[in-house]
């Protein structure tokens, strides 16, 4: 079954500096239809304004995903990492028993667009942690990438620079433009998917999405990614 929600349904918050939309359940906005799906429980597409940013502030229990889609993110954590997120680099933070960080866009003249995505770990009470890694852009040239698995996975094993993940879930990414373009994804329908387009369009099992829709898939076997029109998406493999 897939279950489509389009993008202007998310919720959505406009701070000045930041605009927001909000996939799941998030800070203001609530509701109790969508409070995550599987063990991922918020996608946040944020635009952050030229010399702003998230002040230092706290997080536990919690795989913190960052995706930068146009500019820069420059992360700076308690644990004594500080770098900056390029498009095209997938950073993961554990937060475990704690952790403070901030993040900003030091750019004077360019919004950071990027998405932020929370994933229920395996297990609570986790040292803290931190992971980056870079994907070029033909790697998930009209197909999916695999960017992130299991930390006990053999995907995730450090030969393959991936991103390790304290959660049972796995993250594609792909780039779709053009009838030549097309990839499918085996499931295994005991779990569930989810779909989110990040730029572009495209078809899903013949589902046409645009920016910012989604599908919440369960009891399926198979996905397959086509028709793509500078189309860039993300694909979970989530729990039940």
């Amino acid at each position: 079954m897939l279950t489509l929600r389009r993008s202007c349904e998310r919720g959505y918050a406009d701070h000045g500096w930041l605009k927001s939309h909000h996939s799941f359940s998030f800070a203001d906005y609530f509701n109790p239809a969508h409070m995550g799906w599987g063990n991922l429980r918020v996608i946040n597409e944020d635009r952050i304004a030229p010399g702003t940013g998230f002040g230092t502030h706290p997080h536990r229990d919690m795989e913190i995903l960052s995706l930068v889609l146009e500019g820069e993110l420059a992360h700076r954590d308690s644990l004594g990492n500080g770098s900056s997120i390029p498009p095209g680099s997938v950073q993961r933070m554990t937060a475990g028993t704690g952790v403070r960080h901030s993040e900003f866009n030091h750019a004077a003249d360019q919004v950071t667009h990027f998405l932020q995505i929370w994933l229920l770990p395996s297990s609570t009470g986790l040292p803290p942690g931190y992971d980056q890694h870079a994907f070029d852009d033909s790697l998930q040239r009209g197909r999916l990438c695999l960017v992130a698995a299991p930390a006990d996975s053999a995907e995730a094993s450090p030969g393959f620079g991936r991103v390790a993940l304290h959660a049972d879930a796995r993250l594609w990414l792909g780039r779709f433009d053009g009838e030549g373009e097309a990839d499918r994804l085996r499931l295994d329908p005991r779990r569930k998917a989810y779909v989110f387009v990040a730029r572009g369009a495209l078809e899903v099992n013949g589902q046409s999405l645009t920016t910012g829709d989604a599908l919440a898939v369960q009891d399926e076997t198979e996905l397959i990614f086509a028709r793509g029109r500078s189309a860039q998406v993300l694909v979970f493999d989530l729990t039940p």
